[in-house]
């Protein structure tokens, strides 16, 4: 497909724009790979836990009342990971030395995020993607309830803290 090559050709242009950038990934929301220039790591496990912290991003921006998901940088003791918005159904993971400029990393990434994001909405379109025909349902449950029909594939649900209705019984010392 042709998108997939338009995305690396983008990730490719982007390591030669940020120096200390080591590697580079493009992944739909669901974490499925859609291009990679990240040598030395397995594309679909960081793929896998790019969607992972997605949702928890997601979740994180919603529940503290900060709008909309935009990006995540997560700082190790070798470098950093930030990820990146890329539309609505994509999102760039970049991984940089720890003597990265990191204005600099923010600046194109958010640059190529954009790009993507058009790359891959002129591509299937915006909303659309692998599930889009299918209606978000909750495994094991029946038809799928007026939240969930309205929740777009590929994000999470949120739930609410409840008072449990029953009692918990008191533990006995021993």
């Amino acid at each position: 497909m042709a998108v997939e090559t338009d995305v690396l050709d983008e990730l490719r242009r982007l390591r030669t724009r940020v120096p200390r950038l080591a590697g580079s990934l493009a992944a739909t929301v669901d974490g499925l790979v859609l291009a990679h220039d990240a040598p030395d790591t397995e594309p679909e496990g960081l793929a896998a836990l790019t969607a992972a912290a997605l949702g928890v991003a997601h979740r994180m921006t919603d529940a503290a009342g900060r709008g909309e998901f935009r990006e995540l940088l997560v700082r190790g003791s070798l470098g950093y990971i930030a990820t990146y918005a890329a539309g609505t159904t994509a999102v760039l993971t970049l991984l940089a030395d720890d003597r990265v400029n990191v204005g600099r990393l923010h600046l194109e990434g958010r640059r190529s995020g954009a790009r993507i994001a058009s790359l891959v909405d002129t591509a299937i379109g915006p909303g659309g993607g692998r599930h889009a025909d299918r209606p978000a349902t909750r495994e094991g449950a029946g038809a799928p309830d007026a939240t969930d029909r309205a929740r777009p594939i590929g994000t999470l649900p949120v739930r609410t803290p409840q008072r449990p209705t029953h009692r918990p019984r008191p533990q006995t010392g021993g």
